[in-house]
């Protein structure tokens, strides 16, 4: 039966250590700067779960929930950093693969943070108390399981939070990640309250009009290499400016780059005033995209990351085809060597 199915059984130990260290303590459920579903639904979930417990807890982030996320929220405590005091908190952090992900002030703020729950395969694992499943879809996929484990109660909004994590990091259950503990886990989020009609609206059906001018322009600067393998667009300032987008509406746009016949590696690359910030999209995960954003400092899932520089963009853009040219190239070695 689903209903006796233990999840993780390796991480309920740890997950237990970590609540307990917890007690009597205040808790801030910490995310990753410019936030995504998994990011902000399992930040929700896990605050709300731990109010559920007894933990006085409340989430927050570096920057705004983005629009299309707010009705994630409920009646749950979230604050921007500006509006948080750290003082006598411990921290959890979710879906945040690297301590720097959520700024300086939070970073400077819990030096040494109690927990760290995640799914990237670049986790440096970089708190006491590590929670870290490389091969789960999403940190939701974690959080779910592990709350499932315990036997927490998990309310409507907890539950949506999970299965937005859990759908949005899967691609809408597309991707190489997902798995059948993924479905399962998603039919008892549903049992809990979870409405997938009513997140695929909120999600995909609130499009702004300006977001859709910076698609165009997206496309529109499409460039084909490495042998038309890899597909790159980019986004400058100006981009932003004429269409009136904001930062929350690049969500997605990476994969249309990714979406064209041939193509094995998509890329988005925004060069903006204070630096280049680029996403990184791969088909299969024998192209570990993972590998070409740590050489800037980056890091993800072998079918996404992304990365920060502040490396000149003509620098940066040939050590880009570079890296991606010797990814390529490596696959093919590899493959042509099995056969």
């Amino acid at each position: 039966m689903a209903d006796e199915m233990n999840y993780y059984p390796e991480l309920e130990g740890p997950f237990h250590l970590l609540l307990d260290s917890l007690q009597d303590v205040p808790v801030a459920v910490l995310g990753h700067a410019r936030p995504d579903g998994d990011c902000i639904g399992s930040q929700v979930a896990t605050c709300r779960v731990l109010r559920a417990q007894g933990f006085e807890a409340v989430c927050v982030n570096p920057n705004p929930v983005p629009r299309r996320l707010e009705f994630l929220l409920g009646d749950t405590p979230f604050l921007n950093v500006a509006d948080f005091r750290a003082d006598g908190h411990a921290a959890i952090y979710v879906d945040c693969a690297d301590h720097t992900r959520s700024g300086s002030a939070l970073k400077e703020a819990f030096p040494r943070p109690a927990g760290n729950i995640d799914h990237h395969i670049s986790n440096t694992r970089y708190a006491i108390t590590n929670l870290i499943d490389s091969q789960s879809s999403a940190t939701g996929e974690i959080l779910a399981g592990l709350f499932f484990d315990a036997g927490f109660p998990i309310d409507a909004f907890s539950a949506q939070g999970l299965y937005v994590g859990i759908a949005t990091d899967t691609g809408q259950f597309c991707y190489p990640s997902t798995s059948r503990r993924v479905f399962e886990l998603s039919v008892r989020l549903l049992d809990q309250g979870a409405d997938p009609s009513a997140a695929t609206k909120e999600l995909y059906e609130r499009e702004s009009f300006n977001k859709l001018e910076l698609l165009g322009r997206f496309l529109e600067s499409f460039r084909l290499e490495c042998e038309n393998r890899v597909c790159i667009g980019l986004l400058d300032q100006k981009a932003f400016d004429d269409s009136g987008a904001s930062d929350e509406d690049t969500e997605g746009l990476v994969d249309y780059a990714r979406s064209i016949e041939g193509v094995d590696v998509g890329v988005l690359i925004e060069d903006r005033p204070n630096g280049i910030k680029a996403s990184l999209r791969s088909k299969d995960p024998v192209y570990r995209v993972d590998t070409v954003a740590k050489i800037f400092s980056g890091g993800g899932h072998a079918c996404a990351a992304g990365l920060n520089t502040d490396v000149p963009f003509g620098e940066f853009y040939s050590r880009l085809i570079a890296a991606l040219r010797e990814l390529l190239a490596a696959v093919d070695s590899e493959t042509s060597s099995e056969s």
